[in-house]
């Protein structure tokens, strides 16, 4: 399939495994050139590594950054000024019912899920414009859809992504 990405610039938040990685993996062979993002150093190279033993030619860099506040947004930014396509698909989970659920958790949740794509996508929302081209995603989840009574406050947060 030729998406037409070659020389593209994509950002992919919360890569390193699961739906994040997939999507890095085939904006990558596609011929964009991929960031990956994740927590830790070693799940950061960890992803990439795995993309390069696929794709050799892939061009693939990482960024470790946590979303749990706007410092995380902040240090991807000033890594990576501008790009193309940008996959808000970070998302953190837990199992609790609803009356365990604290104040601090629903900020949490709220913080890394919604408010890490809004501020991305706020920023290169106006390099996308300039150019006339670009492409901003926000992955949702069925929960968002059939919240699980044990993740109420994942589910509400996935259905505002």
């Amino acid at each position: 399939m030729d998406l037409k990405l070659a020389d593209k610039v994509a950002l992919v938040t919360g890569s390193t495994a699961g739906i994040g990685f997939a999507i890095a993996r085939q904006l990558a062979s596609e011929g964009a050139h991929v960031y990956v993002n994740g927590r830790t150093r070693e799940r950061v190279d960890a992803a990439l590594a795995a993309i390069r033993s696929h794709h050799a030619a892939a061009r693939v860099d990482g960024i470790v950054a946590d979303f749990s506040g706007a410092a995380g947004a902040a240090t991807v930014i000033v890594k990576l000024p501008a790009v193309d396509v940008l996959v808000n698909n970070v998302g953190i989970f837990e199992v609790k019912t609803f009356a365990e659920i604290p104040d601090a958790d629903w900020y949490r949740f709220f913080e890394v899920n919604v408010m890490s794509g809004v501020r991305l996508a706020r920023h290169y929302l106006a390099g996308m414009v300039k150019k006339n081209w670009g492409r901003i995603v926000f992955i949702s989840s069925e929960s968002a859809v059939q919240i699980p009574v044990e993740m109420v406050h994942y589910g509400m947060t996935k259905t505002t992504a």
